[in-house]
């Protein structure tokens, strides 16, 4: 006689709950198995006739089990009366389902018990003090009525919430309840078990938990507090739960997993883990090692396996979870740098850029005509092409594909006025972006270029309105970006240090110095073309006070030092 007895609640998968009750019968543990009533009549035949040559083992009366609803508990009341009448030798009952699989010897299980005889393991908490209540309802599914089943009447469910919540109407708890919750999976003594189910207000309890939501979490849990001698706020059995309040289901891989937990039972088991059915089910005595139960153990990676859920990758857009805007977890995966206004201002600035920085250099990856992909490439890494109608199709996803395919080399691409728009908000929002903008920089080309006066002067104006625009997302209060905007008088006075400032950002070491310089384009004259863009009526002012005869910082002399004559 080992003085456990299993309470066994099954619907489904009965090959490998006939698997498991012969198990625990093996080690002398008595069982009764409650087999949901849905469950067609000629299948429960041929479970009960499966199991009948065994003698310890007992079926009681069926109830209909819906989740979140009275039946599981009605079930586990019927199936723990059976057991405490039929077994009297029984000194501890556990509450166990059709999919609960023991990870240790069984024989492990009854010595640890036998060492605790008055002690009862349920978890049980109350609502102020437990975080896992998912879906809105803590103390409330103890103060309103749930006469529907949540998953089958779901518009049923929330419209009789919100017209108790309307009419202000609360249920009044029986007196002397605390209300407490925990895991459904617990192990009572005989004792406490006996006093909950032969209570003489057990009629005024079960009538009142019929319409708790979720009463199996909260009954046993509840009733426990008036009876144990001594509670163990824990259960046996290892339970992991998602973020949406779903079971965890172990797989076969999930082998070595569980046998770190040091758990008596686990659930949920996957019905074809053969493996985990194969290697568990033994009673050999080297099968686990004796040592308290600790799923604390295997939090951590549960905890992971969350995160990564919930938040994914930096950067990775999943077509299964495309985030919602501004809960995205990193727009980007990898730092990547944004060049506007340089490529205008500087010869040959990308081949420059990637021999000192060792980084890709692309040109204008949102220009009109097509993507300029670094070394004229027509296609990329993740077989992003050229297309510009391809791309301009979803410019974020483009963006975002070209940092995620190339993780691990910095990227560098120019932008301008001239470019598609539409990035401009993700650019600024996200913090890998590091942006260096020479305001302005874009009247250089039209400058150089030999177009009708009246013409430029058009241009001029849209393309400095497009950058204004532009400008103002980067110095709104939601830019989260690393920017640095410097008009083109400024940055003309004197290039080499917000030129050696970026390239150290972009390098994995700082550069002392720089030894080579990219060369300015000719600027003779462009103070002239400006003022003659005010004098047709167009103020260029994004370029700040650019003189009207500009000399380069090259061909000025140095001041000649002072010297006294005496």
């Amino acid at each position: 006689m080992s003085g456990l007895g299993i309470v066994m609640l099954a619907h489904t998968a009965l090959d490998r709950a006939e698997q498991v009750a012969r198990h625990w019968t093996a080690a002398g543990c008595p069982v009764v198995i409650h087999l949901d009533r849905k469950v067609p009549r000629r299948v429960f035949n041929a479970f009960r006739k499966s199991l009948a040559n065994d003698p310890r083992i007992r079926f009681c009366k069926r109830h209909t089990c819906n989740w979140g609803t009275w039946g599981i508990v009605k079930a586990s009341q019927s199936a723990s009366e059976m057991l405490l009448s039929e077994f009297p030798e029984v000194r501890h009952a556990y509450l166990t389902s059709g999919s609960c699989l023991p990870l240790r010897p069984v024989q492990e299980l009854i010595d640890y018990l036998a060492q605790r005889p008055r002690t009862d393991f349920i978890e049980s908490a109350t609502t102020s003090d437990v975080p896992w209540t998912i879906g809105g309802l803590d103390q409330e599914r103890f103060t309103l009525r749930f006469p529907f089943p949540w998953k089958k009447q779901r518009l049923l469910f929330d419209g009789y919430v919100a017209l108790q919540r309307r009419l202000g109407l609360v249920r009044k708890i029986p007196a002397g309840l605390v209300p407490h919750m925990g895991s459904q999976w617990w192990c009572l003594t005989r004792q406490t078990l006996t006093a909950i189910l032969q209570d003489p207000d057990r009629r005024m309890h079960d009538r009142y938990f019929r319409h708790v939501w979720i009463p199996d979490e909260s009954y046993y849990q509840t009733l426990a507090r008036l009876y144990s001698r001594r509670i163990e706020s824990r259960s046996l059995t290892l339970s992991k739960f998602d973020f949406q309040g779903k079971p965890h289901v172990f797989y076969d891989d999930h082998l070595q997993l569980l046998r770190r937990s040091d758990c008596f039972l686990a659930r949920k088991i996957w019905p074809r883990a053969d493996r985990l059915y194969q290697s568990f089910l033994t009673d050999g005595s080297g099968a686990m090692k004796r040592t308290e139960p600790n799923p604390g153990k295997i939090d951590r990676i549960f905890a992971k396996a969350v995160e990564r859920r919930t938040r994914g990758r930096d950067g990775l857009y999943m077509q299964s979870r495309f985030p919602r805007h501004g809960n995205e977890n990193g727009l980007t995966s990898n730092e990547y740098s944004v060049f506007q206004g340089f490529a205008e201002l500087f010869e040959d600035f990308q081949p420059w850029l990637a021999k000192v920085t060792q980084s890709q250099v692309h040109g204008h990856l949102f220009a009109p005509e097509r993507a300029e992909f670094a070394n004229g490439q027509t296609m990329m890494s993740g077989c992003l092409t050229d297309s510009a109608k391809l791309r301009d199709h979803d410019p974020t996803g483009f963006l975002t594909s070209v940092i995620w395919n190339t993780r691990g080399e910095r990227q560098c691409f120019q932008f301008g006025p001239h470019d598609n728009q539409a990035i401009s908000w993700l650019m600024a929002r996200d913090t890998n972006a590091q942006i260096s903008v020479i305001s302005g920089a874009w009247a250089v080309p039209l400058f150089h270029s030999n177009r009708d006066f009246a013409e430029l002067r058009r241009e001029a104006a849209r393309l400095q309105k497009i950058e204004s625009e532009h400008l103002d997302i980067l110095r709104s209060v939601w830019t989260k970006a690393r920017v640095r905007i410097w008009t083109m008088a400024e940055f003309v006075d004197s290039p080499m240090e917000p030129i050696q400032t970026i390239v150290n950002e972009i390098g994995h070491t700082p550069t002392r110095h720089l030894a080579e310089a990219p060369r300015m384009v000719d600027l003779d004259g462009f103070g002239r073309f400006l003022q003659n863009l005010k004098n047709q009526g167009m103020h260029p002012y994004l370029m700040g006070d650019f003189p009207v005869e500009f000399e380069p910082a090259s061909r000025r002399r140095p001041a000649r030092k002072p010297y006294i004559v005496q």
